[in-house]
């Protein structure tokens, strides 16, 4: 990684719809040389595609659920099972092991309460969970803040 990686890095997470030709403009190098470059930077896993960016309230989608779970189970197999189900919901958008109080925090964006209770029905069918919280999102300030790339 270098200062022209670091560039590339940062025009893409502000608009991944760049073309080749326009991102090699802005980082100063040929159309090929940007080329090998976003080839080499998805070889090594740094650049892992790319999305398009949706208001989610523009589709009815405005209620955001942080959901904070503890569970009981910390074996292999319960894990499996576990992020399968989570990995089912569609409705879920990040999923997070963690530490200290809980162990796992998903993040529920959904039509409203309705769309969030079906969510959590689903959710915690036949799973053995000590405690599930949900924190209710009133505002989102920001969202999909491109990293800071080291450099």
């Amino acid at each position: 990684m270098d200062e022209i990686d670091n560039r590339i890095l940062g025009f893409l997470q502000k608009d991944a719809s760049l073309s080749q030709r326009e991102l090699a403009e802005r980082v100063g190098l040929s159309q090929n040389a940007c080329w090998r470059r976003l080839s080499r930077l998805t070889e090594a896993g740094i650049l892992k595609g790319s999305r398009a960016q949706i208001d989610a309230a523009a589709l009815g989608l405005e209620l955001t659920v942080f959901v904070m779970i503890r569970t009981r189970h910390h074996d292999d197999s319960w894990a499996r099972r576990f992020r399968a189900r989570v990995e089912s919901l569609p409705e879920v958008t990040e999923f997070h092991r963690i530490g200290g109080e809980w162990d796992y925090m998903a993040k529920v964006v959904t039509t409203g309460m309705a769309g969030y209770d079906a969510v959590y029905k689903r959710l915690i069918a036949d799973l053995d969970l000590e405690r599930v919280t949900g924190v209710f999102s009133m505002e989102t300030i920001f969202e999909g803040r491109p990293l800071s790339v080291p450099g």
